[in-house]
């Protein structure tokens, strides 16, 4: 079982990872002459200029490494972190839907895409991840990602960062056990994970240990990911709901020049149906469904919600009927009994108390 206090050490698991590669750990470095260069007595001086300046070097990529083996940002505390601020343009996707999910090239590459997306759902999927955990309910992970989820709004992070958090973290708890004390470290490690794939410029770890309190060192967190990659085979592609509510978005918009109308409506469903996906995954009883099945159900309830006409965009024998219902009356409930938490998800101008899910 897996907690805070029986870990590995960094240089443990560096040892381990060189051993396991064929390579030394340590590596002396060489010392290289003047004469060796052919140089000359000329190339003394250069020699020391090129020693000093490559310490220096080695000395700047250390600081503005965001990983966890070389982090030495300041960090403030959580108190003092200021939120950056989201321009309401953010949210006003109707002009420019076009240009930011790629209409041109979804129209050359989109479909190949999805036929490869769609057949690794079942490598990555981890239904019924806490089945083998003895020390965790649902009710913990469900208190977990509902703390995720204002963390990477915090950060301004995008939902696909969110989402393979999940992923990452699911995979995790399938694989191994996870005592109380540290779940909420595991929680964070697999946030920064997904951050390093996604993000350009992911929290640093000091800024997460702040969130925690400083419950947890910086040691920690990085012999976790160092666990954490190493049981996951460092296999960190996984298609994500997120993948395929785009998808699923611009295939509307594939006959033809879509006009600025339903642009603009392939916009306003899109962030309704990611308001209601990023709500479902803090709900466990949404494990074992595949991220396109969760895409295709979230866009078809923001298009009745919203009025909107047409399909979802997926062919409906991608899944059996009994199979979609389900899932559907689910998530009708779920948005139901969730419309104050959802109103936080959503855009300001998508008022959920006026809408009717029986609509």
């Amino acid at each position: 079982m897996l907690t805070c206090s029986n870990r590995q050490t960094e240089e443990q698991l560096l040892q381990l990872t060189a051993e396991e590669s064929g390579c030394p750990y340590k590596r002396k470095r060489e010392e290289v002459t003047p004469q060796d260069r052919g140089d000359g007595a000329l190339c003394t001086r250069g020699v020391k200029k090129a020693k000093y300046l490559r310490l220096r070097k080695q000395s700047l990529e250390l600081k503005s490494c965001d990983s966890g083996v070389g982090d030495l940002y300041e960090t403030p505390s959580p108190a003092s972190v200021t939120r950056r601020a989201v321009p309401a343009a953010a949210y006003d996707l109707c002009p420019k839907i076009s240009h930011r999910l790629g209409l041109q090239n979804f129209r050359d590459y989109g479909e190949e895409c999805y036929i490869f997306k769609k057949g690794l759902e079942k490598k990555y999927l981890a239904a019924r991840c806490m089945a083998n955990q003895p020390q965790l309910q649902p009710e913990s992970r469900c208190k977990l990602i509902s703390w995720l989820i204002p963390v990477h709004r915090h950060f301004s992070l995008g939902f696909e960062s969110l989402c393979l958090t999940v992923s990452i973290l699911d995979r995790f708890l399938s694989c191994t056990p996870v005592a109380i004390d540290c779940f909420q470290l595991v929680g964070v490690t697999s946030l920064l994970i997904a951050c390093k794939q996604v993000e350009t410029r992911p929290p640093r770890v000091k800024q997460l240990l702040a969130l925690c309190c400083n419950n947890f060192s910086r040691e920690q967190l990085c012999n976790l990911e160092c666990i954490i990659l190493l049981k996951l085979q460092f296999q960190l592609g996984a298609p994500t709901i997120n993948y395929f509510l785009q998808h699923f978005s611009l295939r509307e918009l594939t006959d033809g020049e879509p006009s600025e109308v339903e642009l603009c409506q392939a916009s306003k469903s899109l962030a309704f149906a990611k308001g209601v996906a990023e709500l479902s995954l803090a709900d466990y009883a949404f494990n074992e469904y595949p991220p396109s099945l969760m895409a295709f159900c979230c866009l078809a309830l923001a298009k009745r919600m919203l009025c909107q006409e047409g399909s979802a965009g997926m062919q409906v024998n991608d899944y059996a009927d009994s199979e979609l219902q389900e899932c559907m009356t689910k998530i009708d409930l779920l948005v139901s009994l969730n419309k104050d938490s959802l109103q936080r998800l959503l855009p300001e101008d998508m008022p959920v108390m006026a809408m009717d899910v029986e609509n």
